[in-house]
């Protein structure tokens, strides 16, 4: 049977951003701590060793694979901050047109600062990704 590899874990949010060595990197991560968290309203949670996670939701496939997933969420990796965004999002395009700097892929969009983007816009999109994912995935 498959095991979910990314779980929630008791791990330190902060102690997991303090190991991060560049100074701008470690400094984004924490304002992109503070951005989720004030648009969410959930607690920051490391999934896995390196995702941090903000609310949770159990999704279920038509092929019977299931598990449990974060919201939303963000992981600052060395070459750019990952950003977890609802890729269903029917103004997904249109956000991303109004960003600023980045690279997306079906469901993350990466930036290298907060300095290269709108901070409105991705408020905008993490706040429609907590309503697509509750709206979705339903308790």
């Amino acid at each position: 049977m498959y095991e979910q590899k990314t779980k929630p874990t008791d791990a330190s949010v902060n102690e997991f951003i303090e190991q991060i060595e560049k100074p701008s990197k470690k400094q984004d991560a924490y304002r992109l701590l503070d951005i989720f968290y004030e648009e969410t309203g959930y607690e920051p949670v490391l999934w896995g060793p390196s995702i941090i996670g903000y609310g949770a939701y159990h999704y279920k496939y038509a092929t019977g694979h299931e598990g449990d997933a974060a919201i939303t969420g963000f992981s600052p990796r060395k070459t750019a901050h990952a950003l977890y965004l609802d890729p269903g999002d029917d103004r997904r395009e249109e956000l991303l047109s109004k960003l600023g700097k980045h690279k997306s892929g079906k469901s993350c969009v990466y930036i290298n600062k907060i300095a290269d983007i709108d901070e409105a816009v991705l408020r905008e999109m993490i706040r429609r990704t907590v309503t697509a994912v509750k709206e979705r995935y339903p308790e």
